[in-house]
C-alpha cells in the first residue's frame, strides 16, 4: 500500500502540472459574451463544481473507511502477539513486523487520505477547466462535453476507490471471521 500512496503523490504532482499547462497553453478563443457566460471559466465557479461534485470526496472517503475497519479490526490480533503485514503500519517499514502504535496507525490512516483527497481535487480541477475550455470553443456540443466529463470523473473515482481500499475491505471482512478463535485474555 505504501507504494501505491506515495505513487499517487507522484500522479497529483504530475496532475497538477498538466492541469497547469492545460490552463496556460489552450485559452479559449476571446469573444464577445453574453453576460450570464462572461464568467463560465473562472476559477470560482471551477472551484465550486469541484467542491460540489461528489467524485472529488468519494475515493478518500471510501479508501478511510476501509482502511479504518482493517486498522481497528486489527487491532486485537496485534494484542495477541500477531504481526503486520503492510509495511505502512509496521514499526521498521518491512511487511510482518511489530505494528506501530493505534495512533500513529490513525495519523497514517488520516494523512494517506487527505493525499488520497489532493489526488482527486487537482484531477477533477484539471478535468473541469479541460471541459469548461471545451465546451467554449465547442458550445454546440455543451451537453456531450458535459456528459463525458461526468463520465471520466466519475470512472476516475470508481477505479482509484476500488484500488486503495480492496485490500482493506478484504482484511477487514477475514478479521472479523478470525476474530471468533482469538483466545480471550
Amino acid at each position: 500500500m505504501s507504494i501505491l500512496v506515495w505513487k499517487l503523490v507522484r500522479a497529483s504532482r504530475f496532475a497538477g502540472a498538466i492541469t497547469m499547462l492545460f490552463v496556460l497553453a489552450i485559452a479559449a478563443p476571446a469573444s464577445a459574451q453574453s453576460p450570464e457566460s462572461a464568467g463560465d471559466n473562472s476559477f470560482a465557479r471551477i472551484s465550486k463544481s469541484v467542491l460540489l461534485d461528489p467524485t472529488t470526496y468519494a475515493p478518500a472517503g471510501i479508501s478511510y473507511t476501509a482502511t479504518r475497519l482493517d486498522w481497528n479490526t486489527s487491532q486485537p490480533f496485534f494484542a495477541a502477539g500477531f504481526v503486520e503485514r503492510n509495511p505502512r503500519f509496521t514499526i521498521s517499514g518491512l511487511g510482518s513486523d511489530t505494528p506501530i502504535s493505534y495512533a500513529d496507525g490513525n495519523k497514517r490512516i488520516l494523512t494517506d487520505t487527505l493525499l488520497i483527497m489532493q489526488m482527486s481535487v487537482v484531477h477533477n480541477l484539471g478535468e473541469q477547466t479541460l471541459e469548461r475550455m471545451l465546451m467554449a470553443k465547442n458550445p454546440e456540443h455543451r451537453q456531450l462535453i458535459k456528459t463525458i466529463g461526468w463520465i471520466e470523473r466519475v470512472a476516475f473515482a470508481s477505479y482509484w476507490s476500488y484500488r486503495l481500499s480492496d485490500d482493506h475491505w478484504r482484511q477487514w471482512r477475514y478479521n472479523q471471521q478470525m476474530s471468533v478463535t482469538l483466545p480471550v485474555r
